[in-house]
């Protein structure tokens, strides 16, 4: 069964990263979990490409199957994302400004780009220097807890810091996001678009606990509609 087109959706959208089982996937399919997360970076402890082959990723029928990629070389990326039948790229490295502009031109104009931005002890200027350094090619933003293994930290930076900037594109919020400071998402005042969780649903690296993201569905719905 194809999930709907999570563009499609006005209320607060989830992303489910770092997966690597197809029965578990297929239940977040059925529940209409907006992004799927597949971690193409070999030193990731959920390196996609342990568990599935990019073959059984392309069959995988979604909107919003998503690739992560740390300071991966450009023409990879492109080869990965045809051949997995990517829709999104998320860039969760040092990738430069003429680097994503690259990409822009030579991948498929139908997949979109993410660009992480790694929070961790910035002022609000320095990190809207680095928001406004960001080609207008992007198409999302996604803010993290800033790590020397790139993410997948669990760890929750100070959302209030967003209150102190301008975020001229839709974004994802990431780090930590669990069920016990979801009801926090009430003090950022532009809101994401979407939630992106892993470490904190699993019961183990890679395997998720799909009762806790059932739960945290049927959370953010109801934070929807209170924010």
């Amino acid at each position: 069964m194809e999930s709907q087109n999570p563009e499609a959706k006005n209320q607060l959208q989830l992303k489910v990263c770092g997966l690597t089982k197809l029965d578990q996937i297929q239940q977040l399919i059925d529940w209409k979990v907006d992004f799927l997360g597949f971690i193409f970076y070999h030193k990731s402890p959920r390196f996609v490409l342990n568990h599935l082959s990019l073959e059984q990723i392309s069959t995988i029928e979604h909107f919003g199957k998503v690739g992560v990629f740390v300071n991966e070389d450009l023409d990879d990326i492109i080869e990965i994302s045809e051949q997995a039948n990517l829709n999104l790229i998320q860039l969760h490295g040092d990738e430069t400004e003429n680097f994503i502009s690259e990409l822009r031109k030579k991948l498929n104009p139908d997949i979109k780009i993410i660009k992480v931005i790694r929070i961790g002890n910035q002022t609000p200027d320095e990190l809207q220097k680095t928001i406004n350094h960001q080609p207008t090619t992007i198409n999302y933003l996604l803010f993290d807890t800033d790590s020397k293994a790139f993410g997948g930290t669990g760890q929750t930076f100070d959302w209030k810091i967003l209150n102190d900037i301008e975020i001229p594109f839709p974004y994802f919020l990431s780090g930590g996001i669990s069920l016990e400071n979801v009801h926090q998402l009430s003090t950022i005042n532009h809101q994401p678009i979407a939630l992106d969780i892993n470490s904190k649903f699993e019961i183990e690296t890679g395997n998720k606990d799909l009762q806790k993201i059932k739960e945290f569905l049927s959370l953010i719905k109801n934070e929807t509609s209170s924010v």
